[in-house]
């Protein structure tokens, strides 16, 4: 069974009306289910906080890289041979 990330939940025809749907929700993320299984979430933009996400810079990358290099050396390794 999928564990869902939010209460709220519409079936697909529900999505014939999504203002419906998002006027329901409360500004909440949706959850999106096709014959009880999970499809997507439906996100109202009111839920996104514009300022929480910024592009990484050159620099963050690569130190993120350099910092992560001897965890996925073994993957990098075997993916070699592939």
């Amino acid at each position: 069974m999928t564990r869902l990330a939010t209460p709220q939940i519409c079936t697909m025809t529900e999505l014939r009306e999504p203002q419906k749907v998002l006027d329901r929700a409360n500004g909440q993320p949706v959850a999106i289910l096709k014959n009880s299984a999970l499809v997507g979430y439906l996100v109202p933009a009111d839920a996104i906080d514009p300022g929480e996400h910024r592009a990484a810079t050159a620099d963050e990358i690569t130190a993120y890289l350099r910092a992560s290099q001897t965890r996925v050396q073994p993957v990098l390794d075997y993916l070699k041979d592939k």
